[in-house]
């Protein structure tokens, strides 16, 4: 049977008629299988090493890479299919596929908020922020996500549309901005703040920390914002704000899975234990395995 002609009335994202559109279609698989591979292997990186695992900022990551690898899963659907996520459109995800990448983007804005206390306050924030609050944090922003899916698919359609509506509309201009209120400071905290301190391992940790978190949300900012925008003005002008054939062929939707390849590999690029965990344990061992 043909991909376009599942039993489910699924057609491609678009049809495979011209060079373009199996491009497109090849690029979405690619896609949907590299979020899944880079963000397994950043998991497990982590998992594998206990002094990762010792430190608040990586629970963010596992946070960040676990939102990413199911973004990648429901991806093979969104993305690869024609699907239009939307309301009452019958190929919808009831909510769930764009939660997952709405859980990396409050993963990464909490990782920064916990740089900012970490770096502006180190003692008060030993005493603070402990790994089980950290934990907490974490459990309360997924929990938080789902009990909004759940509220959005159990009112009735114009509750949902205007729940949406209005939160998203109002997380969108809050968040961008604290995300670059939050960047600002932290950039100088690292150049100048940190330049007082004495020379020593924790102070270029502590550097290397700030940047890393830094350069993600420049990143996740450059891939977000064109959405964001667009979600804003739609709002403001009361039309409706889904205007491609669907998910897979939309640049403003590509774009934040983009994002979620970019932000494991930042972090493996950042983090030399991290990048030494993945090479040496991770892909060599299943380098080895392959061998033998």
């Amino acid at each position: 049977m043909n991909i376009s002609e599942s039993s489910a009335g699924l057609r491609t994202v678009l049809p495979l008629t011209s060079f373009e559109n199996v491009l497109l279609f090849l690029f979405n698989i690619i896609l949907a299988t590299a979020i899944i591979f880079i963000n397994v292997s950043v998991f497990v990186s982590i998992v594998m090493n206990r002094s990762l695992r010792n430190e608040n900022r990586f629970m963010y990551m596992l946070s960040t890479c676990l939102s990413d690898i199911c973004t990648g899963v429901s991806y093979y659907y969104a993305g690869v299919m024609d699907v239009r996520d939307y309301y009452e459109s019958p190929t919808r995800t009831y909510y769930i596929a764009p939660t997952f990448l709405g859980l990396s983007y409050m993963a990464i804005l909490a990782a920064q908020s916990d740089r900012y206390h970490a770096v502006s306050a180190p003692f008060k924030y030993s005493q603070r922020m402990t790994r089980n609050r950290t934990l907490l944090i974490i459990l309360a922003y997924w929990v938080y996500a789902f009990l909004i899916v759940a509220v959005n698919n159990l009112v009735t359609l114009g509750v949902a549309k205007r729940v949406t509506s209005f939160g998203t509309f109002v997380a969108n201009i809050f968040t961008v901005i604290i995300m670059i209120g939050l960047n600002v400071r932290l950039f100088f905290i690292a150049k100048f703040q940190l330049e007082r301190d004495p020379p020593t391992a924790e102070r270029e940790n502590k550097r290397a920390s700030v940047y890393l978190i830094v350069i993600v949300a420049v990143c996740f900012l450059i891939a977000w914002l064109p959405i964001f925008i667009h979600i804003i003005v739609c709002n403001f002008a009361g039309s409706t704000c889904y205007t491609f054939r669907n998910e897979g062929s939309d640049p403003l939707r590509i774009l934040p899975r983009v994002n979620a390849v970019l932000t494991p590999l930042l972090y493996i690029r950042g983090c030399a234990a991290l990048r030494s965990t993945l090479l040496s344990k991770v892909w060599r061992a299943e380098c080895c395995k392959r061998k033998g």
